[in-house]
């Protein structure tokens, strides 16, 4: 593999000797003043210095979050189904690791592929204003750029770090160009979108191409991007983060080796749709650049947002709201809540029909579901990961709840994670009527887990498929690895 390595990383350097088109568009280069050059030319020269030390903390709890719940969506049915359909139908390439299954490797494509499946298996993954999930688009790809690599030419820890933030700062600056993709989706997955050319540039800066590779590599990241959000709540939303994780490496890798496309695939061109098509209303501005010292990352300005528990992040609004008032009402009972208390309940909502699921009937639709999370947390006073469980999900308490509950959605209630908010009122058989608000749940970017909450989660899920020394040692590298020399131990962790 090392020989198909170097003939893959070769162009990086060469590519003007190898490719004649390539050298025609250095003779021939695209305006500088284009958002798409801007682009390429930020993801070409941005370097580890331009990481802040706010930047840096906040992206390795990214890192360490994402991993762990990569790791506990190993154990998961549809990351099982992607497993096998590549270890079936590829040749083998034992290449790059797999979360979670000790002595399997897949190409480094595939193995993106599969671990991203496994971090979006669950609905886990972090999520960010402009709505998307940016960790699982990037992190499984330069996980396997990086096993894919020379042993003696591992990135560093700090390299890995900044491949990793020019993904996620690239999503978001993109995100920013539509007031459309502030508000929860109805038309396209985000990541499947953003998440593709996140992955794209992250993999394009650690193979350090130059600014019209990185431009041509975006160009063909939006012509592998796209998926629609009638697959929300199924087996095949999953694939949305794998395909975004690996058709980014792909496309990186296919510029790397002199692949051209649009060099104005990112600017608004009247009668001809680039990255436009996603959003409607798409206004694009250049990316300053870092050596001006005028760029600023915006994970600087905005901090990530971390579930506490696998489910669509709107869910956790109404759990919250939810949960105060199983507190309440567990006073007025034998400390349990009972079915025969309820009357009726109210959950007032944000407007958004593929998360108003009033009778889930799988464990994806129930981590799409306002009316499942909300009676979940008002029968047990939580939602967690045995939440649901087969078993769980069909409980007679749960479906009896189910049946009593009613949604409005209120003027003042947009469906917009930065702008939204979960009120449950319930009203019990003696005429009491009680109320629960929530306006930003715990681990919300407003209020963010604390490190000690958040290394709790890794642990639990981490501690599903790895023995507890591997968790404690992924714990110090991660915390270390902006001042490792290579990122050898961590990639030697992670089955």
């Amino acid at each position: 593999m090392i020989s198909t390595l170097q003939k893959i990383i070769r162009p990086v350097w060469a590519v003007r000797g190898l490719h004649k088109s390539a050298v025609e568009v250095l003779k021939h280069p695209a305006p500088e003043d284009t958002v798409t050059a801007s682009f390429g030319k930020f993801i070409s020269e941005v370097k580890p210095q331009h990481l802040s030390p706010m930047v840096l903390h906040r992206s390795k709890r990214m890192v360490l979050d994402s991993i762990g719940v990569g790791l506990i969506g190993s154990t998961t049915d549809v990351f099982e189904l992607a497993l096998q359909h590549c270890q079936h139908m590829y040749a083998p390439d034992d290449i790059s690791s797999v979360y979670g299954r000790r002595g399997t490797r897949l190409s480094p494509t595939l193995a993106a592929f599969v671990n991203g499946v496994a971090t979006h298996s669950m609905d886990f993954d972090d999520t960010w204003h402009p709505a998307t999930h940016p960790s699982g688009a990037v992190l499984p790809a330069v996980l396997a750029l990086s096993d894919m690599m020379p042993a003696n030419s591992k990135p560093s820890g700090l390299d890995f770090l900044l491949a990793f933030n020019v993904g996620i700062e690239i999503q978001g600056r993109l995100m920013r160009f539509s007031n459309e993709a502030h508000n929860i989706p109805k038309r396209f997955h985000p990541p499947s979108v953003v998440g593709t050319m996140g992955s794209a540039a992250a993999c394009a800066r650690l193979l350090s191409l130059d600014h019209s590779q990185c431009s041509h590599a975006l160009a063909i990241a939006a012509s592998l991007s796209g998926a629609p959000m009638a697959n929300a709540a199924t087996q095949a939303k999953p694939l949305h983060i794998g395909n975004a994780s690996r058709l980014g490496l792909e496309a990186a890798l296919l510029a790397s080796r002199g692949l051209e496309a649009s060099p104005l695939v990112l600017d608004a061109v009247a009668g001809v749709a680039g990255f436009s098509a996603f959003y409607e209303d798409y206004v694009p501005q250049p990316i300053k650049s870092p050596s001006d010292d005028g760029h600023r990352f915006l994970l600087e300005e905005q901090d990530m947002g971390f579930k506490r528990f696998p489910a669509h992040l709107g869910m956790h609004w109404v759990a919250d709201a939810a949960a105060s008032v199983h507190k309440i009402l567990v006073g007025f009972g034998p400390g349990t809540v009972h079915p025969d208390q309820v009357q009726d309940i109210l959950l007032r909502v944000p407007k958004s029909k593929y998360i108003n699921r009033p009778f889930p009937d799988s464990e994806h639709e129930a981590r799409h579901s306002f009316q499942f999370n909300a009676c979940s947390a008002l029968l047990d006073g939580e939602v967690t990961v045995q939440s649901f469980t087969p078993a769980a999900i069909m409980r007679p308490d749960l479906l009896a709840l189910l049946s009593r509950v009613r949604v409005e959605h209120p003027q003042d209630n947009p469906a917009n994670f930065n702008r939204m908010y979960g009120e449950v009122q319930v009203s019990l058989v003696g005429g009491d009527i009680l109320k629960g608000r929530c306006d930003t749940f715990y681990g919300h970017w407003r209020n963010p887990l604390t490190n000690e909450s958040l290394r709790k989660k890794f642990r639990n899920n981490a501690g599903e498929v790895l023995p507890s020394e591997k968790v404690e040692n992924l714990v110090d590298v991660v915390e270390e690895l902006d001042r490792l020399g290579d990122c050898r131990d961590l990639l030697s962790q992670l089955q």
